[in-house]
């Protein structure tokens, strides 16, 4: 009575005219072939790797290029120095390594500055005058963690009274390691920071706001 239903004969119509349809190997091939990732249209692409589709994005891309040249030859990091890192880092400032020739000048008010280097050991009472400065920054800065002190507390990581990390109360772009980090280190960071102010986009600079 099975074999007299009309699906039943429908089914076995199909497969007599297309038998390679119905055989195992090929629904195992299937399965298989849905059990792997697929690429599909929703995926988001990263932004940079998009090519210009319009002649505004094409005017950002230049005169980012022109403002990212212009600021990596002009550093104004304000000057924080907390221990003995910044030592070393008035070492930069000295004819040995000359940093006028590179357009770094320290300014005294953070007002004036793009970047400080935070050469030395946070403390708790500190802390907040650190956040403080860093707001006064005007857009867009950059911040170097100079020393073993400043990137995770260093000698003093278990004290009571030492932050652990600069970058527990303001985002960090270079870590400088050491203890105390040598005046080539920190001129080596500050190479970084240029490679990094190159790739520096208007279109995606709200994410460092905070």
């Amino acid at each position: 009575m099975l074999l007299n239903r009309p699906s039943t004969k429908l089914f076995i119509r199909q497969f007599q005219l297309h038998p390679k349809f119905f055989s195992t190997s090929i629904i195992l091939k299937n399965r298989n072939a849905s059990l792997q990732p697929t690429i599909t249209e929703t995926d988001h692409p990263v932004l940079s790797e998009l090519p210009h589709t319009n002649a505004l994005d094409y005017a950002f891309t230049s005169i980012d290029k022109l403002k990212n040249w212009a600021r990596k030859s002009s550093f104004w990091p304000a000057t924080f120095g907390l221990a003995c890192c910044a030592v070393e880092m008035m070492h930069v400032s000295a004819p040995r390594y000359d940093q006028d020739r590179l357009g770094i000048i320290f300014r005294a008010s953070p007002r004036q500055s793009d970047i400080i280097i935070i050469a030395g050991t946070v403390t708790n009472k500190m802390a907040p005058a650190l956040r403080q400065v860093y707001d006064q920054m005007p857009y867009p800065r950059w911040v170097i963690s100079m020393g073993s002190c400043a990137n995770g507390g260093g000698y003093y990581h278990y004290s009571y009274s030492v932050v652990r990390g600069v970058d527990r109360i303001i985002p960090v772009d270079i870590y400088v390691p050491g203890c105390p980090p040598s005046s080539e280190a920190l001129m080596y960071g500050i190479f970084q920071l240029q490679k990094k102010m190159m790739d520096h986009q208007t279109q995606r600079m709200w994410y460092r706001a905070y």
